[in-house]
């Protein structure tokens, strides 16, 4: 290591900037509103520019409108450490997600900088578009890491029907310039992101750092069963052919085939019902509905995506139903770097603060960067494990640990010119 001064976290100057930066796209309900693409988020990008440019970083947007911050090591041609999450937002959000882990690489490199530290290689601070999923998500992260095509370009919309490409043309951006905003893997040495828990596990034994180990895939289904629509009143129970209730014994199947199928890890999420024709005194002659199923084991995702369609098919036997279903996504689940994990440990330590190792829950842009380059993620508690919630919140003296824990990470893996990751 070649550090010979200590740079220190300012929780007053990232205070600051959570306060600022959660101003642009709040509406009245307390909520943020800076979804990908939308004038709010080009605002909260141009802060961000700002922000970084006062940091004395060399700014750049991609084609996918990434904002980036490049902060020139000894070794220009060395292969870079990029830090960063995402500043968009879920409709009525909370500050934090995503854009905690962008600011607080922010502070780091402020914090390096004002140390006088030039590290040995690069340092890239990247704020990804769309990782909440307006288009789909993981939009801007699977630009950089060449994962998108021009059927991506062409078909992407949300859920309002609005079209990616158009959406970007009218804040003045060619969406096809996306597909030029792949990095070569060999100009990235290492990814490492901070993120808010999002549940509960850290704040419930009471840590200040979670340690990732490993990102949970994922994979949605958009599922239909078809009955026959008729009476509410006329038609006997026993004669119906009532979709909904296709959708209730599965629900009621699913804790049976995550213990029979899953894991620990394992989770699975009716989160969305629409039924047909939806009117009140109308036996639901159609049903409609997603499912979100989650492990960090591919193996395990397998074999629950072939234990569910057994159970609806014998469920749709069973109510006189059909059934059909189209996968919506597939991501893949990851492994962190053991090298980047041990080092986000000792910084851990170094830092004495308490923490554990553990997995995530939720997908991140390090899932798509780990395609790339290896990743490492650090997790601070959330408050009561909430997210995507104008509630969601995390104590100053957590973040200030988890920029901290950070901060002596990065000088790890950027300031020592032996540690090759590739």
């Amino acid at each position: 290591m070649r550090i010979k001064e200590r740079a220190e976290i300012s929780i007053d100057r990232l205070r600051n900037d959570l306060r600022e930066l959660s101003g642009i796209g709040r509406e009245e309900d307390g909520g943020l509103y800076r979804m990908a693409f939308t004038a709010a988020d080009m605002a909260g990008k141009d802060w961000l520019e700002q922000r970084m440019k006062e940091c004395g970083l060399e700014t750049s947007r991609d084609g996918a409108c990434n904002v980036i911050g490049r902060y020139e090591g000894r070794d220009p041609e060395a292969p870079a450490l990029v830090i960063g999450s995402h500043i968009d937002t879920v409709p009525c959000a909370g500050v934090l997600d995503g854009t905690l882990g962008v600011l607080s690489g922010l502070e780091c490199l402020r914090a390096l900088k004002q140390a006088g530290l030039v590290p040995q290689r690069p340092i890239e601070l990247v704020a990804f578009s769309d990782e909440e999923g307006r288009f789909g998500g993981m939009f801007g992260s699977q630009a950089f890491a060449g994962q998108i095509t021009p059927d991506t370009i062409h078909n992407a919309a949300d859920l309002g029907g609005l079209k990616l490409s158009d959406v970007m043309k009218e804040q003045g951006l060619d969406p096809w310039q996306a597909l030029e905003a792949r990095r070569d893997p060999k100009t990235l040495a290492a990814y490492l992101e901070l993120h808010i828990e999002q549940g509960p596990v850290l704040t419930e034994e009471q840590l200040q750092i979670g340690v990732v180990e490993a990102i949970t895939g994922l994979f949605k289904w958009s599922v239909t069963f078809s009955g026959e629509p008729n009476h509410a009143g006329t038609t006997p129970m026993p004669m119906r052919k009532d979709a909904f209730m296709g959708v209730a014994d599965f629900a009621h199947e699913l804790p049976r085939i995550l213990d029979e199928n899953g894991g620990e890890n394992s989770r699975a999420t009716i989160g969305r019902v629409e039924l047909v024709p939806g009117s009140p005194n109308t036996v639901p002659g159609e049903a409609r509905f997603s499912i979100d199923v989650r492990d960090t084991s591919e193996e395990v995702m397998n074999e629950l995506a072939t234990s569910i369609p057994k159970a609806l098919r014998a469920i749709a036997r069973r109510r006189g139903l059909k059934f059909s279903y189209e996968t919506e996504s597939w991501i893949h689940p990851v492994d962190c770097d053991s090298q980047l994990v041990d080092g986000v440990e000792s910084a851990a330590k170094d830092c004495g603060v308490s923490y554990r190792r553990m997995a995530s829950g939720a997908a991140h842009d390090a899932q798509i960067m780990a395609g790339v380059c290896p990743v490492a993620m650090i997790f601070v508690p959330s408050i009561g494990g909430l997210s995507h919630s104008p509630q969601e919140w995390t104590g100053y003296d957590d973040i200030e640990a988890g920029a901290g824990v950070m901060l002596r990470a990065i000088e790890r893996f950027a300031f020592d010119d032996q540690r090759n990751f590739q």
